[in-house]
């Protein structure tokens, strides 16, 4: 177990468990938090015994969004405080970078949802690449009903990742959504009962770290690329991300096993 204060790190097998951790404000960002975010995704990144990710809250909650008064500093003091702080103040990217917004890990994400996801947690979730609501989850984008505007990306990936009716409807009302509701329209992909996310996440996550490696990452990287390419350029760039995975060894390694009637073993080469 590791991590910061706000955001606790924990492993479970190849899988690398993100929860955030301010339940008494329903894990809402502070400073801390988003330092320890930025520094997990990269070093998931340069970590190949990691394989998938899962992000969750603490508490019953995901994430409420913005704390302005934590983002100030309010509350917090001594020389960690100091030092997150001159992390902000060296790289004014950092924040967008631990939210997800400029930055995508080559890894799998997978979000946990129990309770609140609003605002920049609400952001934040569509950065994550597969999503497990509880049943009494929530979702919301209520910058416009405060006279703010929800920078975090959501005007951009929101129309992209579920139909324009719906994104713009959260978008312009800012009403609080169901997580039957962000199921059917496609913002996560399955509803759980109450207390069960992190469960179906890990589920998932181990479905996934007994995949191909390689292979997954290259899939995960031609979606993301080709999204908003002409389906001829996209069609060109899925080959050129996809042709290098066939001449690796684990792509000898899984028809091998399938024949053997064994589980495969990938080492990423």
């Amino acid at each position: 177990m590791g991590g910061t204060e706000h955001l606790i790190t924990e492993r479970y097998g190849a899988t690398l468990v993100l929860t955030l951790n301010r339940p008494e404000a329903k894990n809402a960002f502070s400073i801390p938090m988003l330092v320890g975010l930025h520094d997990a995704w990269l070093e998931a990144d340069a970590d190949d015994s990691v394989r998938s990710l899962v992000l969750t809250g603490a508490g019953g909650a995901f994430c409420a969004g913005m704390d302005l008064k934590a983002l100030a500093g309010g509350g917090f003091t001594g020389p960690e405080a100091d030092r997150h702080r001159a992390r902000l103040a060296a790289d004014p990217d950092l924040h967008w970078k631990a939210m997800l917004r400029h930055h995508r890990p080559r890894k799998p994400v997978i979000a946990a949802v129990e309770g609140v996801c609003v605002a920049g947690g609400t952001e934040m979730l569509q950065g994550t690449d597969i999503r497990v609501a509880a049943e009494s989850a929530s979702f919301g984008l209520f910058e416009v009903r405060r006279g703010l505007f929800p920078i975090g990306g959501s005007t951009v990936r929101l129309p992209r990742q579920i139909p324009r009716t719906h994104a713009l409807e959260m978008l312009l009302t800012g009403r609080r959504c169901t997580a039957a509701e962000a199921r059917d329209m496609g913002l996560v992909g399955s509803v759980v009962p109450d207390g069960g996310a992190l469960k179906r996440a890990l589920e998932l996550a181990e479905a996934v770290n007994s995949a191909a490696p390689l292979a997954v990452e290259a899939v995960k990287r031609s979606v993301y690329e080709c999204a908003e390419l002409a389906e001829s350029e996209g069609l060109a760039r899925e080959l050129e991300i996809g042709w290098p995975v066939f001449a690796t060894e684990d792509a000898k390694e899984g028809p091998r096993a399938f024949a053997e009637h064994r589980a495969p073993v990938y080492r990423r080469h």
